[in-house]
């Protein structure tokens, strides 16, 4: 094919939920109110986590890490689905949906990492309480971290620099309501054979690779927290550990779902709702299953609005004192 290596579309349309018309308006508030408590509750976390000292260990400094994540990958797709909902184009141009799919792959990936790093905190803090200090230092926290980055960003060039070699004739219509890998390969009129081997490679190397981590990470947690002859004991070990084990239920069985598929079986429909699961339930969700299962957090909002609540009336109170 002659044009093989050369884009002759130079912008696609996002379906995303136009084949449900009746409901715009209510999908577009339903999304709406999603991404705002996603930002409301990270924006929470994050300041939380930043201010009080109480907050000050390893695991919360991945947790501030994951809010970031959290944060981002909502902010990558959702503020143009609800652009799009009252859009008559919903175009997007080619350079722009590669970098939206550049941005989605970084933070997807760095919130596998984040998770994997969580959980080996959680192993090292219940299996080895002696040595937490000494092996969950600050330099290695933030060896770990900009790790996780590092490696999400080289995750997504590649596959951002394999997708720009692909031809693109028409049609331009993308079946999802963001650019994500699997639609667009099913518009491509180049040979994709690579880049789906890349993908179930590369890609199960690094989303198994994190779950084996996360679950090696639970199995020693586990025997550990069994051998606890109190039951008070066993229930604050586990207790430390349940809110990480829905955040990692919720985003690998939605992920692993929508990408461990061949492109030929790929549904819009199915597809659809796992995505939305992964990239705007999920991380609104995170936030609030680690503060509302979280003592250390409830108490840290608790000090904050206190006080803030005694500088307000300090502050009437000299108003008034100068009046």
């Amino acid at each position: 094919m002659g044009t093989k290596n050369h884009t002759i579309v130079t912008s696609f349309i996002l379906f995303g939920m136009s084949d449900l018309p009746e409901h715009q308006i209510l999908l577009f508030l339903v999304f709406l109110i999603l991404y705002l408590l996603n930002l409301l509750g990270n924006i929470i976390m994050i300041t939380l986590i930043v201010i009080d000292p109480q907050l000050k260990t390893p695991m919360y400094f991945f947790l501030c890490n994951l809010s970031f994540a959290d944060m981002c990958l909502a902010t990558v797709n959702v503020p143009n689905l609800l652009a799009n909902f009252f859009s008559k184009s919903k175009n997007i141009s080619y350079s722009g949906c590669i970098t939206q799919m550049h941005f989605f792959l970084i933070t997807g990936i760095a919130e596998c990492f984040l998770l994997s790093a969580m959980a080996y905190d959680r192993y090292v803090a219940i299996c080895k309480p002696l040595h937490y200090t000494l092996v969950m230092n600050r330099k290695l926290c933030n060896l770990i971290a900009a790790g996780c980055w590092t490696i999400a960003y080289l995750h997504s060039l590649l596959h951002t620099l394999l997708l720009s070699q692909l031809s693109f004739c028409g049609p331009n219509t993308i079946d999802h309501f963001f650019c994500d890998l699997l639609p667009l390969f099913k518009l491509s009129c180049s040979d994709i054979s690579t880049n789906e081997i890349v993908i179930y490679m590369e890609g199960s190397i690094i989303g198994c690779g994190t779950f084996l981590c996360i679950l090696m990470s639970y199995i020693c947690i586990f025997i550990t927290i069994f051998g606890i002859r109190s039951s008070e004991g066993r229930h604050k070990a586990f207790s430390t550990c349940s809110s990480h084990l829905i955040v990692v239920t919720l985003y690998f069985g939605s992920g692993s779902f929508t990408y461990f598929q061949p492109s030929s079986s790929y549904t819009h429909e199915r597809n659809r709702v796992m995505t939305v699961m992964y990239t705007v339930v999920t991380p609104m969700l995170n936030p609030y299953i680690y503060s509302l299962r979280n003592n250390d957090v409830k108490g840290a909002l608790r000090r904050t609005i206190a006080r803030n609540l005694i500088s307000i009336q300090t502050c009437k109170t000299s108003v008034l004192i100068k009046v």
